[in-house]
């Protein structure tokens, strides 16, 4: 959310009334994140972006109607929200509620869900905010202590380059969500073409800053190929994101296969991993275990695309029949998502190997 935080919408089951995801059966003709998408409109009047890549399982003993318990597995999926219904079919039956990340995870009785819960972490605050408030707290503590002022201009000077590779971050997620929503369709596929537009020129002057700095600063906090690197490759990714939309745009395309709002329900899940990692670069040592881990799942995700990249332009061809021009707008679509998701896979390994040199 735009204030720095996440809120986790939980349900009571219909027996025990304990608090639970919105969950179900699986749905013939619906893989596995359509069904649970279409269980937390359901459940819960639930409309959003899933991501078609789980986050984990868990196991729970379910309760049967004669009284019985039966083990059960269940997948979970990223799902970013949109908009709840005023109504939706279950309504009476359940109560809903939003949680944040912790209430939610100690409110549910499932110790491997309540576990997956906690695995989310709060994006970063608004980008500039820390900045603002170390600067006014340094400017005020040189007017009371002169030296201190005079010390403070000795130091050596270290850029700006956390606060912008945040920063930087922010417009993947925000670039993310504008092509998921793009990829939907309807009436206002301009409107988030210019979104997208708008997040890409914001990144290119971040990214101009970033390489200011590794010209200008003497005392950088990595490597400054590492600097360059990192943030090449997420100038990259928000680059494809603008092609995509350029196509778009360019062939006046207005309905997108499901393979294709898969694959970005991927690229939302991949900017909301970056956008998590890029802050804890701070402190490399702490920071190290959970850094393998969002990293691991960059890569997980991006192998998942490939496989969707490739059910995906193999539908589309079979689909075109005589159509050569539709195909070849379908494959470069494809190729622009899937590129897309490739730089995140180079952020994971830019990541890597400041881990591996530093921590």
């Amino acid at each position: 959310m735009a204030d720095g935080h996440t809120d986790v919408m939980l349900i009571t089951s219909r027996e025990t009334k304990r608090w639970v995801l919105p969950k179900g059966n699986l749905i013939k003709g619906l893989d596995w994140h359509q069904a649970a998408a279409h269980e937390a409109f359901e459940e819960a009047g639930l409309t959003g972006i899933p991501c078609p890549t789980a986050i984990g399982e868990y196991r729970y003993a379910k309760r049967r109607r004669n009284g019985s318990l039966r083990d059960v597995s269940v997948a979970v999926f990223p799902f970013a929200y949109l908009d709840q219904a005023s109504e939706w079919p279950e309504q009476d039956e359940r109560e809903t509620r939003w949680f944040g990340l912790r209430d939610a995870a100690a409110a549910i009785q499932e110790p491997d869900l309540a576990k997956l819960v906690a695995g989310f972490r709060a994006p970063p605050p608004p980008p500039g905010l820390a900045e603002r408030v170390n600067s006014a707290v340094q400017a005020h503590a040189r007017k009371r202590i002169p030296m201190l002022g005079w010390f403070h201009a000795l130091l050596p000077k270290q850029g700006r380059f956390f606060d912008l590779f945040e920063a930087h971050a922010q417009t993947l997620v925000a670039g993310a969500d504008a092509l998921a929503l793009l990829l939907l369709g309807g009436d206002d596929i301009e409107t988030h073409v210019q979104e997208i537009v708008r997040r890409e020129h914001e990144a290119d002057d971040i990214t101009r800053d970033v390489l200011l700095d590794v010209r200008r600063i003497f005392v950088t906090p990595f490597d400054r190929s590492a600097i360059t690197g990192l943030i090449g490759v997420m100038d990259d990714a928000i680059d494809q994101m603008n092609q995509t939309a350029m196509a778009v745009t360019l062939y006046e395309v207005r309905e997108f296969p499901q393979a294709m709002r898969d694959i970005s329900g991927i690229i939302v899940e991949a900017a909301r991993v970056t956008a998590e990692a890029i802050p804890l670069l701070r402190s490399l040592g702490p920071n190290a275990p959970r850094l393998h881990e969002l990293t691991a799942r960059l890569v997980q995700i991006e192998g998942h695309s490939d496989e969707l990249y490739e059910i995906g332009l193999k539908a589309a061809f079979k689909a075109a029949g005589d159509d050569a021009m539709g195909f070849l707008i379908q494959r470069e679509l494809y190729g622009a998502l899937e590129r897309t998701v490739d730089r995140f896979e180079d952020v994971a390994n830019e990541i890597q190997g400041l881990v591996i040199d530093h921590a």
